[in-house]
């Protein structure tokens, strides 16, 4: 990378996704940049590739944007994506998981008329991603290359040279999280590592070879490998430099048999959301609570706004303050999304304020300068006259060691507002607590207004595509358990089955 100062503004070819593909193709053609179960591409032979690619879209007069066929492989998928947007079109990376229904919604969003576009440029839209929204419907995000290219320059700057190295991304594209990974690979020019479908036992063993330092993973992918790791008894692997998280809530009170599985890795969490991209970092190991999040990325700017129909209104917080409470977070950077792709309107998009964006998440800055998120405006339930956010008392409860799953909901009640219920999901072969017993728990390490009244138990955990827990079903679930079959809105039958916890 001493092609490229991390400091300076980016310049040329730097400010594309795909722009150093070529300089690569030069100087290391035989080196390889992606690789998976499936084959791999080396350079050399991805750039011609990609050329050939790109030059079909221009003769077809192909769309400004296309959604690529999720039916291919990870590897044809991502050869796909570099050639579309080499073509300066913009590529929407499709769900394999997402029912015919839903796809041919998506396809009526997305311009059909042939286009001639100007080449790439800094500004200009390359990707087009997907996340779950609150209409039913996933929620298309669009964003520019200068968006993701200042992501990976602020990533050198900020985590060192240790980031540009071999990477293994395990997870489906459709994760924008695992595209990154595999964009930052050949932006840095040091490739990275796929999976066509996740291996836990893979992971390891690709990781133990050697040659792949960094390892980019959501939380459940590393439970998974810490598990299969006690399983087979393994032995630590000190060839890891480098462990970044994000997707999720990293459980902290994992990191001790993380950093015994990889004891040479750095184990980075970064916040962030798919409108915003990076947004704070800290090391996971750090001495703080769990809803600290970490400082600020250097090219970041935060800004903490009092809730209400005046929040636009209010003076800026300056840089490292915070207003008394919790309030909307608001955030300034050169990595923001450009808009939403799509026809449906989604009570959860984000709200702007100029060159400032909300992703709705609430929450303060400490006295050491450290963003600590209180929960998602959304989500946040009144009980008793007071604010409860439930994500606080699901990291609580996520500690016990029986507890695999949770999920936190208010249900109407004439007395209190709101009445807390939790859904939960018990770790197997451990014994679990008595409703008494958890109970007690609880009370000891939080206020009573938040214990939750009532306990369900689910055994089947419903997950987005993302592999975070589904709050939604679980909520339309309660609703249903809670009404008449006439009033739930939807057949009981679709919904996760729970079941009342007394015991």
């Amino acid at each position: 990378m001493n092609a490229l100062s991390a400091a300076a503004p980016l310049q040329g070819f730097w400010q594309l996704v795909h722009g150093p593909l070529a300089h690569w193709a030069q100087h290391r053609p035989d080196a390889v940049a992606f690789q998976s179960e499936a084959g791999f591409w080396t350079f050399g032979r991805l750039h011609a590739e990609v050329e050939q690619r790109s030059a079909r879209l221009a003769t077809q007069h192909a769309p400004q944007m296309l959604l690529l066929d999720a039916s291919r492989s990870t590897l044809e998928q991502l050869v796909d994506f570099l050639a579309v947007i080499h073509s300066g079109r913009c590529a929407a990376v499709a769900n394999p998981d997402w029912q015919p229904a839903v796809r041919q919604r998506i396809e009526s969003w997305l311009p059909g008329q042939p286009c001639e576009p100007e080449s790439a440029a800094p500004t200009t839209a390359f990707y087009t991603g997907f996340t779950s929204g609150s209409t039913g419907l996933p929620k298309g995000f669009k964003r520019h290359h200068l968006s993701w290219t200042e992501s990976f320059r602020v990533g050198l700057q900020d985590f060192g040279p240790v980031v540009a190295q071999r990477t293994l991304a395990p997870g489906r594209i459709s994760h924008s999280l695992f595209l990154f990974g595999a964009m930052q690979g050949i932006w840095y020019g040091c490739g990275a590592v796929m999976q066509e479908k996740f291996s836990a036992s893979r992971c390891l063993a690709t990781l133990a070879g050697g040659d792949t330092p960094c390892l980019v993973a959501v939380p459940s992918q590393l439970l998974l490998m810490l598990q299969w790791a006690e399983h087979r008894q393994l032995a630590p692997i000190p060839e890891v430099e480098l462990i970044t998280i994000s997707g999720a809530r990293w459980m902290r009170a994992h990191t001790p048999a993380l950093r015994a599985l990889f004891p040479k890795a750095r184990i980075i969490e970064f916040y962030g959301a798919s409108e915003a991209s990076f947004v704070a970092w800290m090391d996971a190991d750090e001495a703080s609570g769990p809803q600290a999040v970490g400082r600020p990325f250097s090219n970041v700017e935060l800004s903490i706004r009092p809730t209400g129909n005046d929040a636009v209104e209010n003076a800026l917080a300056e840089p490292g303050t915070s207003h008394a409470g919790d309030g909307l977070i608001y955030i300034r950077s050169p990595m923001l999304f450009m808009d939403y792709v799509g026809d449906a309107h989604d009570a959860t998009a984000v709200l702007r304020d100029g060159d400032w964006l909300s992703v709705r998440d609430m929450g303060h800055i400490d006295e050491r300068g450290m963003l600590c998120l209180a929960g998602r405006q959304s989500r946040m339930i009144v009980t008793q006259g007071k604010n409860l956010f439930p994500e606080e008392v699901e990291n609580l409860l996520a500690s016990h060691p029986a507890i695999a799953q949770v999920s936190l909901h208010g249900l109407p009640d004439t007395l209190r507002g709101l009445q807390v219920h939790a859904v939960l999901q018990w770790r197997p072969q451990i014994e679990a607590p008595s409703a008494l017993e958890l109970n007690q728990w609880l009370r000891e390490r939080t206020e009573a207004f938040k214990v939750p009244r009532q306990w369900w138990i689910c055994e089947h955990w419903p997950q987005t595509a993302s592999g975070k827990t589904d709050h939604g079903q679980l909520a339309q679930a309660l609703r249903a358990r809670m009404t008449a079959p006439a009033d739930a809105g939807i057949s009981p039958a679709l919904l996760p089955a729970l079941q009342p916890w007394q015991s």
